[in-house]
């Protein structure tokens, strides 16, 4: 009769053991602690029988000053270099028309009509875009950033490089400010302005991805800027900025298989596009140097451009230069391929006294040459 007692006992253990790991297991009021609305007021008591006052949420502690400024250099913004650029890039229309009827009497056909973009750079009203944008075009006209129409005068065009100069009569323009191509290095920061498809002026984001580009075969003179910042129909002629909205070229080109941005474009750097616009404003034509040579790749492990032949008389000639050497250096410009030679001869103008650093029988020797005028050259038909 004894174990019915014990089994009692049991049960009633383990309930007490139940009930105090139930207790222990509640989280103990006196270690909850709840944030008060405002630290600095005291805590009250509510009265009996009233209702909890309400709180506001804490406010939350301002950041770190390294999480701050962690967080400060992660959000980068060019809307100052927009602000300061975006009013002197320009839309180009350009129109090509026929007289119709005998002796046009039946009015004007409208046979092509194209659309580009320009970069105003001085308060003058001398704008800035692609040859090949206004090419052929009979009737021109700028619209501004607010929309206005101004009619157009071409003033001259220099195909080698695919530069044209326009001028337009408006009051308060916004010329650009320039930047300087040469110390633009791959891996910067650049934005393309201008109007791609004619759905209005569009800043697209990138980096230089290279400089010096050349071997395109789209110009005669090639030594573009290379981005991938997106150019479409429409960005040619427009401006190519640094993150100060300075300009550092003129968007120009694109490699694409669809015609579209595939992250390849050119652009002309801006310290070309100054000495072909001073040609343009000063004789309405660019005058190109020349140097009277004809050239080969250098041997193999070499860098430069052999000279091949020369032309009797020519500046070379004039300067002692003679087939067999190797120019390395002309001017500033180092010469790594017969290309470099050409481009930066033909950047000069006639008359230009310029050091060429030649390799002749195993040394190197610097001779000072005068540049003769160059006949124009067709444009390649690679565009």
């Amino acid at each position: 009769m004894a174990r019915p007692a014990v089994v009692v006992v049991q049960l009633a253990l383990a309930a007490l053991a139940g009930y105090a790991g139930g207790r222990l297991a509640q989280p103990d009021p006196a270690t909850l602690v709840v944030p008060a609305p405002n630290a600095s007021a005291p805590a009250t008591n509510p009265a009996p029988g009233s209702a909890p006052a309400a709180t506001s949420p804490a406010t939350p502690p301002p950041p770190p000053p390294a999480v701050k400024a962690t967080a400060d250099a992660l959000s980068i913004s060019y809307r100052s270099a927009v602000e300061r650029a975006g009013p002197s890039v320009v839309t180009v229309h350009s129109a090509r028309t026929a007289a119709v009827g005998p002796l046009g009497l039946g009015g004007r056909q409208l046979l092509a009509q194209g659309l580009g973009s320009g970069v105003v750079i001085d308060t003058e009203g001398h704008v800035v875009t692609n040859n090949h944008v206004v090419e052929g075009a009979t009737e021109l006209a700028v619209a501004l950033q607010d929309g206005t129409l101004r009619r157009t005068r071409l003033l001259g065009v220099d195909p080698d490089t695919d530069l044209a100069l326009l001028k337009i009569d408006a009051q308060g323009l916004h010329p650009i400010a320039m930047g300087d191509s040469k110390a633009l290095a791959v891996g910067d920061v650049v934005l393309a302005v201008g109007n791609p498809l004619g759905v209005g002026q569009t800043v697209t984001q990138g980096i230089v991805s290279a400089v010096g580009r050349k071997g395109i075969g789209i110009n005669s003179i090639e030594n573009f800027i290379q981005t991938d910042a997106a150019i479409n129909p429409g960005n040619s002629g427009g401006a190519l900025i640094d993150t100060a909205g300075r300009l550092v070229g003129i968007n120009s080109a694109i490699l694409s298989r669809g015609g579209g941005s595939e992250g390849i474009g050119f652009a002309i750097p801006v310290d070309l596009t100054q000495r072909v616009v001073t040609s343009l404003v000063k004789n309405g034509r660019v005058a190109r140097g020349y140097l009277g040579v004809s050239t080969e790749p250098a041997p193999r492990g070499q860098r430069g451009a052999m000279i091949a032949a020369v032309q009797r008389g020519g500046p070379a000639a004039r300067a002692g230069i003679s087939a067999g050497d190797i120019v390395v250096r002309m001017g500033e410009r180092e010469i790594a391929e017969p290309e470099d030679l050409a481009s930066v001869t033909m950047e000069l103008e006639p008359g230009t006294r310029v050091p060429v650093e030649v390799q002749r029988d195993g040394r190197r020797e610097t001779v000072e040459v005068q540049l003769g005028s160059r006949p124009g050259l067709r444009r390649p038909t690679g565009r």
